[in-house]
């Protein structure tokens, strides 16, 4: 379906996670930063029959949870996580990302659906967070911005107070501002 085999997550944890810890210390010696896509999964991940044609007959299985973040910070030390908590998060994986202290994402191009409490607006980011103005999962903002209905643009216009002259160097003002711990503009939108 997917072609991606599954890992054998109690093999690992009995070996002591090495494949792992080797595969952060080589990402750690080439960035300050790391960032866990789909960290959903090692909470828990769709596991899916190797030839099924489609993903209805998976199910969802425990991941290795805290003891391979554990694992890592006992043999490589504190290092700097962020954790991708985008798309269905429930509050067992936000526990797992909160007790490891790793900051989630907040990407502002989903903000502007017109509710006030929309999580990625930036007045209910928390500082245990990251603001993106897009993801490598997103159109550029300038593209993000162009494609929206004109009652869209008009939250955005609205939310910002002005008129936006240019959308993208609006939105990294906006996301400079951000309580977040950090902001990140994919290279695109520069």
């Amino acid at each position: 379906l997917w072609g991606n085999p599954l890992y054998r997550w109690e093999r690992m944890e009995q070996a002591g996670f090495p494949w792992w810890t080797a595969r952060f210390k080589r990402a750690f010696e080439l960035t300050d930063i790391v960032r866990i896509d789909h960290f959903r999964g090692f909470e828990s991940y769709w596991s899916v029959p190797a030839g099924a044609p489609t993903a209805e007959s998976g199910k969802w299985l425990p991941g290795p949870g805290s003891a391979l973040f554990e694992v890592v910070q006992e043999r490589l030390g504190p290092q700097s996580i962020i954790a991708e908590d985008l798309g269905v998060i429930t509050p067992e994986v936000d526990q797992l990302r909160i007790g490891q202290g790793y900051p989630g994402m907040t990407v502002l191009q989903f903000a502007f659906d017109g509710e006030a409490t929309n999580r990625y607006l930036p007045h209910n980011h928390e500082p245990m967070t990251v603001v993106y103005t897009g993801t490598h999962d997103n159109d550029t903002t300038q593209g993000w911005f162009d494609s929206l209905p004109e009652h869209q643009k008009n939250n955005v216009r609205r939310y910002l107070g002005h008129a936006l002259m240019d959308p993208p160097w609006d939105l990294m003002r906006v996301a400079q501002q951000s309580v977040a711990r950090y902001a990140i503009v994919p290279m695109q939108d520069v």
